[in-house]
């Protein structure tokens, strides 16, 4: 290696020639896994951020001169108020198209997702593939160009298909209405937050003041009702990883306003006697609420209403096939029975008798809906998000829905029982129970024996060409957590993939600890300075014109 290095003279090429050795190294190790691993290396682009790209009056597209459009719409000019027009011209990009194609072309090379790797990490997410065809569906003109405000009678075909799958949405859960209205999962939590407080004001209940959730439940699952302005009792868990029931039934008193709650918890365990929690609940006069934003494990095998609850939700982007979309677009189907119909954000949507419209049904809005506790989304929610789910849902079917929570739990305990046999991985919580959709793992045994943690592991994982892993929400109740899950879109030879480089990034930490410790390897940049830099608000720049002016016209990096 330092031949190499002298050779061709500098610093610059020895460490060139050991970046050779270590690549040969890596494909040693891939070689004693039988195969299985695939020879990988990131690209990587130096990439200033397109604010930096072009000059002064380049272009990738001419848009009409002002006095063009005058021209054709008179009144353009003053459609915006005065007051509310910019003096001078917007500052962005100057750049011809080629050159965005590639800065974005780029951009996309130097990341890991569903499309380009396996996605089995990202637990609670249900990061499964999304059919391509419905992206057709959901671009057509016939949907991208609908506007919120046109006349209810020219909405009719997304206004049946949302009507139509509310009422699968009624017969996977048992209960009776949903709203689509929510633009995610915790807007749904919070949406049912807000009916508990209309549903016990009206009945003069109004001392109902207390929301219960569960450790393991999701966190928006105590987050959201303390924003709406309950106090939230958290119940730990037992021994086995479940709520504890003694302890549950301790909390709950005239004061509770609901319990809120996950199952199966985040941490993949199904909790089997879920009806005596809410038995219990009911007792004391508070309403029921299950929050199934992941319902990929259980999908037509248990329903909510047979467990007892009043309320769901379901996150369409998770187990119903439309895209996850980092934070949006995002649907959270909130579902009720007939005694919380009421209260559900207006509109309302229903179905009317009408022997002139096709099927003998029309779609109609009902705004007047004295009950409602008001709007969660502006205009009628993310409605391409329910196409998606529709078209999902329509090709699969009664029996393939049931066969996608089959598969699911399936793929999950094919996977558990490899992890099982690498060293450094523990099991927390309920022995010999079989989990369904995820597990929630623990690094804690590997970071006695090394020293390395969770965040360490995910770190040298992507060194394989495959997407890290989500760790678990806050607090640690589990040490150094990891929880995979590999949903019904995964195949065997993925999920082999998976298990080989867990295996190998495990056999790196404990056998070549200075070469894990440097990891990542293969990736476009190495190891990223964050942490005090995302804490520190000087150092915030959400803008281009902060970021000028809190560090200059050069570029600044975060690389070490």
């Amino acid at each position: 290696m330092s031949a190499i290095g002298t050779e061709q003279g500098g610093v610059h090429n020895e460490a060139v020639a050991r970046r050779m050795q270590e690549k040969l190294e890596d494909n040693a190790r891939l070689r004693r896994e039988g195969g299985l691993l695939r020879d990988y290396q990131a690209a990587r682009w130096d990439e200033p951020i397109a604010m930096e790209l072009g000059r002064p009056g380049e272009r990738g597209v001419i848009p009409p001169q002002a006095t063009d459009v005058a021209a054709e719409v008179p009144e353009a000019a003053e459609l915006l108020p005065r007051e509310l027009r910019r003096s001078a011209p917007p500052a962005l990009p100057e750049i011809s198209q080629p050159q965005l194609v590639r800065h974005f072309t780029r951009l996309s090379e130097m990341c890991l997702g569903v499309d380009v790797t396996v996605d089995i990490g990202e637990g609670t997410c249900t990061m499964k593939y999304s059919p391509k065809v419905n992206e057709l569906l959901a671009r057509s003109p016939k949907m991208s160009e609908l506007h919120p405000d046109q006349p209810e009678e020219t909405l009719q075909g997304i206004l049946e298909i949302c009507y139509r799958m509310s009422r699968i949405l009624c017969e996977i859960s048992g209960l009776d209405e949903f709203s689509f209205q929510p633009p995610g999962g915790s807007a749904a939590v919070y949406g049912f937050a807000a009916i508990a407080r209309a549903y016990h004001h009206e009945r003069g209940d109004d001392v109902r003041d207390e929301v219960v959730t569960t450790i393991f439940s999701h966190p928006c699952d105590g987050a959201c009702p303390a924003t709406a302005g309950y106090k939230v009792v958290t119940v730990m868990p037992d021994e086995n990883g479940y709520a504890d029931l003694e302890a549950l039934k301790a909390v709950l008193s005239e004061r509770t306003a609901a319990i809120m709650i996950t199952n199966p918890e985040d941490t993949g365990i199904f909790n089997p006697r879920i009806r005596e929690y809410t038995d219990a609940a009911h007792a004391a006069g508070a309403l029921c609420f299950c929050d199934q934003a992941n319902l990929n494990g259980i999908l037509g095998l248990t329903r909510a209403r047979e467990a007892g609850f009043d309320a769901c939700q379901f996150n369409l982007h998770k187990t119903f096939g439309s895209p996850h979309g980092c934070k949006g677009p995002a649907t959270g189907a909130l579902g009720v029975s007939s005694k919380l119909a009421p209260y559900l954000p207006a509109p309302h949507l229903v179905a009317l008798a009408d022997e002139r419209a096709p099927g003998g049904l029309r779609y109609h809005l009902d705004y007047d809906c004295p009950q409602a506790i008001g709007k969660l989304r502006a205009f009628l929610g993310n409605l391409a998000v329910v196409l998606r789910a529709y078209a999902w849902t329509m090709s699969l079917g009664a029996r393939g829905l049931r066969e996608v929570a089959e598969v699911a739990v399936i793929n999950n305990n094919y996977l558990e029982a490899q992890l099982r046999e690498i060293r450094g991985i523990g099991y927390p919580y309920a022995p010999g129970v079989r989990r369904l959709d995820q597990v929630r793992y623990s690094f804690g045994e590997l970071k006695e024996d090394t020293g390395f943690g969770t965040t360490d592991m995910r770190t040298g994982f992507c060194d394989f060409g495959v997407q890290t892993w989500f760790m678990s929400h806050h607090p640690w109740i589990v040490p150094e957590p990891f929880t995979p899950e590999p949903c019904e879109t995964y195949s065997k030879e993925d999920i082999d993939y998976w298990a080989a480089a867990m295996k190998t990034t495990s056999d790196d930490a404990y056998e070549s600890p200075q070469h894990f410790a440097a990891a990542p390897h293969n990736q476009s940049c190495h190891r990223i300075r964050t942490w005090e830099r995302l804490d520190d608000p000087r150092e915030w720049a959400v803008t281009w014109r902060a970021y000028r002016r809190k560090h200059g016209a050069a570029r600044a990096t975060d690389e070490e």
